[in-house]
Order: C-alpha cells, then sequence, then structure tokens
C-alpha cells in the first residue's frame, strides 16, 4: 500500500506523455544526448522484450543486434532523456516476456509475426458502405471466376477429343 504523501509526489513526477506500445512491438526510441553545450537526439531501434514496473518505477527493455552482438537498454518511462518513442512495426506475440529472443542468432532474431492493424470503424453507416463494397467487389469476381471455370472444361474437352480420335 502507497503511502498518501508518496502517491502525490510520484503523480507530479510522472510524464503526461504516455508512449503506447507493447511487447514484441520494434521502436525507435529517441534518446537526448548532452555533448559539451549541445543537446542531440540518438535512436535506439530494436524490439521491445520486456516491461515492468507500474509509475515512477515502470521501465522497458529494448534489443537490437550490433555487428552480431545482443545489445540490450533498460530505459525508465518517466525517464526526461526521452524524448519520444515511435512504434515502427508491431508484432503478434502471446509471452509477457521475450527473452527467448536471447539465444537467437541473425535473422532469426527478427523472425515475429507481424500484427496487421485495422482502423476500427465507428457507427453503423460506415459498416453498411463497407459492406456493399465488399459485396461489389465479390459480385464482380464472381463472372471472371466462372468464365475460367468455362474455359477450362473447353480445354479438357479438346483433350479428351483428341485423345478419342487417334
Amino acid at each position: 500500500m502507497i503511502h498518501p504523501l508518496m502517491a502525490k509526489v510520484e503523480e507530479a513526477s510522472l510524464r503526461r506523455d504516455r508512449f503506447e506500445f507493447e511487447i514484441g512491438d520494434t521502436v525507435e526510441v529517441q534518446v537526448r544526448f548532452l555533448e559539451g553545450d549541445k543537446e542531440r537526439i540518438q535512436p535506439f531501434t530494436g524490439i521491445v522484450i520486456a516491461r515492468r514496473g507500474r509509475g515512477l518505477d515502470e521501465m522497458f527493455t529494448v534489443r537490437r543486434i550490433v555487428e552480431g552482438e545482443g545489445v540490450e537498454r533498460v530505459f525508465p518511462m518517466s525517464c526526461p532523456k526521452i524524448a519520444g518513442v515511435e512504434v515502427k512495426k508491431r508484432a503478434v506475440v502471446r509471452r509477457a516476456k521475450l527473452y527467448f529472443l536471447r539465444d537467437r542468432i541473425g535473422k532469426k532474431a527478427f523472425t515475429l509475426k507481424e500484427r496487421q492493424v485495422v482502423k476500427e470503424t465507428t457507427g453503423r453507416k460506415r459498416s453498411r458502405v463497407k459492406a456493399r463494397k465488399e459485396k461489389q467487389t465479390t459480385t464482380e469476381a464472381a463472372p471472371a471466376k466462372a468464365e475460367a471455370k468455362v474455359r477450362k472444361a473447353r480445354v479438357r474437352n479438346k483433350k479428351k477429343d483428341e485423345n478419342g480420335a487417334t
């Protein structure tokens, strides 16, 4: 149980902009670096293999392969040095932690099934329009399929006639 005073302090120091990503997503984390008196942003691109904690203690681990070696970085979610997190690809995963990727080498290290992101249609009117369009495309494809069947039957009949005549 968190003390109410600690909860207030934690709430005050939390980031307002939340990063929306999940385990298995390929992300690009923009990290701020100070070089002398200049500040620059360096991207770190990799697969999110773990996420843990909550509130100020929430962290995520990103893994990538650099020159044949696996490199993992653990980023705190509320770290001010993180300029942003951009999701490059989404993946279908069935585990909370993807530590099994540590044992994989080469192309296998990146073989996660890509998740198709489908934008939800809101409202009944759009879904009807979508259904109508789908129906039109299937009715347009139907005559072409029937024509192909007729062509195949003609070819089959010709072969039978040629075989029977000789």
